[in-house]
């Protein structure tokens, strides 16, 4: 794998975890390739290396590194060619009343208990206890690099928790949670779209969404932001339609 030249000169080094089970793919095991030691990760490391396909949880970078699966594909948004649909033009008039505050990472009681509803209806975690707020926080509180959390209020309601990481050319998604009891609004979206008009606000060129798998219906909204593009080959190329992408990934297997 190809990797930065600015790192060869420093003392990180990159290890293959033992294999685990696939959150997104049942039935399949995962590894992922971590650069160690987490400390030595400086912002200047991260902006080269998100530019390689990797991504942060925590204090760990990491990218997917299974030996048998390559379904998990980096996918970015590049904000200067991004085209807003009537959807998502109506999206953005219906929640543009909601208060955005831009926050250092910290614990909020009221963010807390929003990620805990949030996991219940979204992935069916029922179960709560003292662990889950040591898993939130080194999930979400700690980083190494600039990383900021993003609230959503509706006249002083908590709607909406964006955590972003801010690199060099643009933002990293790195986990958003929102309220889902009202199935009318389109909370998830909104805050994407949010992030596109913040990045070109910022003039940086793309939004990181992480990882698009085709297999995975949780990740089917990723190729709604268009054009989009994928890490593929150790290259970014270009894409208008989820259909352009399976045609070309049918053909490199």
């Amino acid at each position: 794998m190809s990797l930065p030249d600015e790192l060869s000169s420093h003392k990180i080094q990159f290890y293959v975890t033992t294999s685990y089970a696939c959150g997104y793919l049942e039935g399949r095991a995962s590894q992922s390739l971590v650069a160690t030691p987490h400390h030595l990760i400086s912002q200047k490391h991260f902006d080269d290396l998100i530019k390689k396909g990797f991504r942060r949880s925590g204090k760990f970078t990491y990218k997917p590194y299974c030996e048998f699966c390559h379904a998990c594909i980096p996918i970015r948004i590049n904000v200067k060619n991004f085209m807003r649909s009537k959807n998502f033009k109506r999206v953005i008039k219906n929640h543009q009343h909601l208060q955005a505050s831009l926050l250092p990472l910290s614990f909020h009681e009221d963010h807390f208990r929003l990620y805990l509803e949030y996991q219940k209806n979204r992935h069916e975690k029922v179960s709560a206890n003292d662990e889950d707020v040591n898993q939130y926080s080194e999930f979400l509180l700690q980083s190494n690099i600039d990383s900021r959390l993003i609230q959503f209020q509706d006249q002083g309601d908590l709607k909406i928790v964006s955590f972003v990481d801010i690199v060099k050319n643009g933002i990293s998604a790195v986990y958003t949670f929102f309220d889902t009891s009202d199935k009318s609004v389109s909370y998830g979206t909104y805050s994407i779209l949010w992030l596109i008009n913040w990045c070109i606000e910022k003039k940086l060129d793309y939004v990181y969404l992480g990882y698009w798998i085709q297999e995975s219906k949780k990740m089917n909204y990723k190729t709604h932001f268009k054009p989009f593009e994928l890490f593929i080959n150790n290259e970014w190329r270009s894409f208008n339609s989820e259909h352009d992408t399976i045609q070309l990934l049918n053909n490199i297997k």
